[in-house]
């Protein structure tokens, strides 16, 4: 039997919320890539788009693409989504802004209404998994 290591990257974005909870933003092991539920923040922690479901979504979209590029993969890479909507009428905007970014990759995905978000100011909550070729080098383990 042969004794391998695999290398666990973690990713932060140096918020409060992530030492405090005992989460990081995402998680790189081999070739995969696990993004945590992310908000629809901007690099200060504000909440972008309050009442827009849409823009929350792409912002959630670019937040994700910006963990994957730290742990070294890229949005073309994303093979799963769960999308967690506080108002389920809200999905024809969130799916829009989910095929602007995936119309082409089509991750497998769901979408679920929940109660609410840790901020009532958020509508949108979005996780997403990768997976890459494992010879691709990481990048730094914080955001640029």
């Amino acid at each position: 039997m042969t004794n391998r290591a695999v290398t666990r990257q973690i990713v932060s974005t140096g918020t409060t919320w992530e030492p405090l909870v005992g989460y990081a933003r995402a998680v790189r092991v081999g070739p995969h890539v696990y993004v945590s539920g992310t908000t629809a923040t901007d690099a200060a922690g504000m909440v972008v788009g309050d009442g827009d479901a849409y823009r929350q979504t792409i912002q959630i979209l670019d937040n994700i693409a910006l963990a994957l590029k730290a742990a070294g993969s890229r949005i073309e890479d994303v093979v799963r989504t769960r999308i967690f909507v506080t108002d389920m009428r809200d999905w024809p905007a969130v799916g829009r802004a989910h095929r602007e970014i995936f119309g082409a990759i089509r991750p497998a995905t769901s979408m679920v209404e929940v109660v609410r978000l840790i901020d009532q100011a958020m509508s949108v909550e979005i996780e997403a998994e990768a997976y890459v070729d494992s010879s691709l080098p990481a990048t730094k383990d914080k955001f640029q």
